[in-house]
């Protein structure tokens, strides 16, 4: 499911128990990334899921850079039986806080 990125903030700021997941790769998460996200590259996801990720109907926020690797990512997660998957798109467009590396 594609959601706004105020729909993910708010979601966030509830205090819903929701995975924030980052799909870009790990050099790109490490210059800026949404505080408390955890990063597997949408390539790896396949393989990582199962271990990383246990429960299958857990809320996942998934984003990317722009949106195109997180739309990707969260086709291949419903695929491998994830039932809550919520694609808001890139960090490019986050107006929300975010962790630098400097």
């Amino acid at each position: 499911m594609v959601i706004s990125q105020q729909e993910a903030w708010q979601l966030m700021q509830s205090g819903h128990p929701a995975v924030i997941l980052d799909v870009r790769d790990e050099f790109e998460f490490e210059q800026v990334h949404i505080p408390g996200a955890m990063v597997i590259p949408f390539t790896e996801l396949e393989r990582r899921a199962e271990d990383e990720l246990p429960e299958k109907d857990k809320t996942i926020l998934v984003y990317c850079r722009s949106g195109r690797r997180s739309a990707i990512a969260a086709e291949t997660l419903e695929k491998l039986g994830y039932t809550d998957i919520r694609d808001f798109g890139g960090i490019i467009d986050w107006k929300y806080d975010v962790e630098r590396e400097y």
